[in-house]
């Protein structure tokens, strides 16, 4: 305890880390704050069933990322995910079509030309997600709670223009508080918004479940409490050990002499992660569950619907988890390619040892890849359906969703890889850091 403590006074004694700190959460605390701000024209008062409805589902998952905000019908309510999904389609285009393979391949200049058509791109996803949760609203809400129609004698369209142009704007200033957070503070700017707004559930969540099982004799009392929160515990370690957990192939250098210097001649390592594709296999498979009940209106689809419209059902689980390994190997495929690894270290003069380079090193590390992944997707697979275990178990469904899901590795996903920022700056100015034995191993690293 005496040696955390010094630690964090280490914290407050770096000027630059100390300002740093200031400035995310001045940022953080105005992203909170828009969270609350409702759109203009709504009575706040006749929002309950919207707020209902964003408990489950994809709605749910995005009522999640803008931390209370889609169900708050707020200026915020779109959140980060437009541009979420428009980094993700550049992606793939980055992977697929030349010109963007080309992008990625031009260093500084390339990245700033993507991250300028991500925004573009972000816009026009705004010109469609906007006029789709206004048109949402309008069906979930009563007439009587639009005061700009039913007081004003707002048309419908010019309410649905100015709402739309509003909650661009909120996504846009969203975006760009993210940017500043990633620029000039802490961590990174989107992922530590998407956090936030997770964490501002689990207070809630907690002392709910902590009123329910110590008011009842059906929650089990204290020490069905306290065996939940060990296996919570256990899980959340499990799920560092997932997020960091790396398989490290050696790469060696060719020695070269320049000189009376020598260069190269040593030994390095491509660290292949146990879950590359990190948190999008469960986003992905949770928007495809979804389809099924979308069209719950036709009597042919209505019992395969209710089969998978049970969250905590057998089947809906395992075809859950099913889309979930063969999402991750997708993803994996994607995101990382071996046939780019072998060029790049044959132009830096490496090779890994007892392997060929060319055509074999990309066999060798596609064969390594697949091993890493497959144990990797199930465990995946497995924190995916860990909340609906939970909720079996007596869990309720509020604090069932840190359990696991996107909810937990996200968490521990953007702590560590803030964490290990901060322990960088306190190595920097020779600071013990954070952790006795070395340094904290994040999303991004070894």
């Amino acid at each position: 305890m005496k040696k955390f403590i010094e630690t964090i006074k280490n914290i407050f004694k770096i000027e630059e880390l100390r300002t740093r700190l200031g400035y995310t959460f001045l940022l953080v605390l105005v992203y909170r704050l828009g969270c609350f701000i409702v759109l203009p024209g709504i009575d706040t008062t006749l929002l309950a069933s919207l707020q209902d409805s964003t408990q489950q589902g994809l709605v749910g998952l995005l009522n999640m990322f803008s931390g209370g905000a889609f169900g708050n019908a707020s200026i915020f309510a779109l959140g980060v995910m437009p541009y979420i999904s428009a980094s993700i389609v550049i992606q793939l285009l980055g992977m697929f079509v030349p010109y963007f393979r080309k992008l990625q391949m031009e260093g500084e200049s390339g990245r700033r030309k993507m991250n300028q058509l991500t925004r573009y791109l972000t816009i026009l996803i705004l010109c469609i997600q906007g006029p789709a949760y206004i048109a949402s609203i309008h069906s979930q809400i009563p007439g009587a709670a639009f005061l700009a129609e039913t007081q004003l004698g707002w048309s419908r369209f010019m309410y649905n223009l100015v709402a739309t142009i509003i909650l661009m704007s909120g996504s846009m200033f969203v975006m760009w508080l993210g940017e500043r957070i990633t620029d000039r503070g802490i961590g990174n700017g989107i992922s530590l918004i998407i956090m936030i707004g997770i964490v501002a559930r689990l207070p809630f969540a907690l002392t709910s479940e902590v009123g329910t099982k110590l008011s009842t004799t059906a929650g089990g009392g204290p020490i069905a409490l306290i065996v939940e929160l060990i296996i919570w515990f256990l899980v959340i370690v499990a799920t560092i050990a997932l997020v960091q957990g790396v398989r490290r192939v050696p790469v060696q250098y060719a020695k070269r002499v320049v000189g009376n210097r020598q260069y190269g001649g040593v030994r390095q390592y491509i660290p292949l992660k146990i879950n590359a594709a990190g948190v999008m296999p469960i986003i992905f498979a949770q928007a495809l569950m979804l389809f099924p009940i979308l069209f719950s209106r036709w009597d042919a689809t209505r019992g395969l619907a209710a089969t998978l419209g049970n969250y905590t059902g057998f089947w809906y689980n395992l075809l859950f988890a099913f889309l979930v390994i063969c999402f991750t190997f997708f993803y994996t495929a994607v995101t990382v390619n071996p046939q780019m690894m072998a060029e790049e270290m044959k132009r830096n003069g490496g090779f890994i040892p007892g392997v060929k380079p060319g055509k074999n090193t990309v066999d060798y590390l596609d064969s390594i890849l697949s091993k890493v992944t497959l144990p990797g997707s199930f465990a995946l697979a497995f924190i995916a359906i860990l909340p609906a275990i939970a909720m079996k178990l007596g869990v309720s469904n509020a604090f069932a969703s840190f359990f696991g899901g996107t909810s937990l590795l996200i968490l521990v996903g953007v702590v560590l890889d803030t964490l290990q920022q901060v322990e960088s700056y306190l190595l920097m100015r020779h600071y013990d850091g954070l952790m006795k034995t070395g340094r904290i191993s994040g999303r991004s690293g070894m």
